[in-house]
């Protein structure tokens, strides 16, 4: 290992949003597939005479207003929020690149048109886009990973633009035309790689703000449409019953916000690790 490398391992190993973040979010991901593959009972199956239950040793964390167990339908609905988010985070970031690459690096004619378009999305703020969306394509998931995809989009294609600004009067790239390569194989060999670390800290930080997003979109009924437990729909239908069964809304909640701390914590820990201005601190 060489000299360098130690010392910021050993700093990254001690630093408790590492471990924090690692925690909060391991337990969500491992919900999230523990959820595909097993439950204690059916999460839409009805139990009329264990309605609104509190935790106990049948229900460990209750039932809800119909008796379906909550402990089976957060496991459900952790892998339906990690699965919209991460599809949502993949889109956004893919279609977010390949703009922002052929913008920064060609620009003229196709950059201006470009930036207009995303100036355009970006002056609606994301969730109020999405809510726009939504209402046209009607609720569902795969609706939700659409107007999520497309209200972010617009700030990938804005941080990718900004870096392939900054490369593309690089000594590097003006090497590889002098070579021969071609614009395309410059671009996505020698440009691409330097915008890696921005991507990774934004693609981070999205995760997040998409899981809020499709709670809270979820909360409003526009996310995937009931049975079918989320986070989001589940606290909204714990909105009778907070005061005889708190555990209805104290538990998605409490999911919501883990998955949530966790993404920041870890978000934090990427931006010190690959932000070359956060290195010195």
């Amino acid at each position: 290992m060489s000299t360098l490398s130690r010392p910021l391992r050993s700093r990254l190993s001690v630093r408790p949003n590492l471990l924090v973040g690692g925690l909060f979010l391991g337990m969500v991901l491992v919900a999230a597939l523990v959820g595909l593959v097993w439950t204690p009972y059916d999460p839409l199956a009805i139990h009329l005479r264990a309605r609104l239950a509190p935790p106990s040793g049948d229900f460990w964390l209750g039932t809800d207003e119909f008796g379906r167990d909550v402990l089976s339908r957060l496991l459900v609905g952790a892998g339906s929020s990690v699965w919209i988010s991460v599809t949502t985070v993949l889109c956004a970031v893919g279609a977010g690149t390949l703009i922002g690459l052929t913008a920064g690096f060609f620009r003229g004619w196709l950059d201006r048109i470009a930036m207009t378009c995303n100036d355009a999305l970006l002056a609606f703020p994301g969730i109020l886009l999405a809510l726009g969306l939504l209402a046209v394509l009607g609720p569902g998931r795969d609706g939700i990973i659409l107007a999520l995809g497309l209200a972010y989009t617009p700030l990938v294609v804005r941080v990718v633009r900004s870096t392939v600004l900054s490369l593309r009067e690089r000594e590097f790239v003006e090497a590889s035309a002098v070579i021969g390569n071609g614009a395309a194989y410059t671009v996505f060999r020698h440009v691409l790689p330097n915008c890696l670390a921005p991507l990774t800290i934004m693609a981070t930080a999205m995760f997040g703000w998409v899981l809020l997003s499709e709670s809270a979109l979820s909360f409003l009924g526009l996310g995937v449409p009931p049975p079918a437990p989320t986070w989001g729909n589940m606290l909204a239908a714990s909105r009778p019953h907070l005061l005889t069964a708190p555990w209805l809304g104290i538990l998605p909640g409490l999911c919501i916000s883990f998955a949530l701390l966790g993404i920041n914590l870890l978000g934090d820990v990427l931006r010190d690790r690959l932000d070359p201005r956060m290195q010195g601190l």
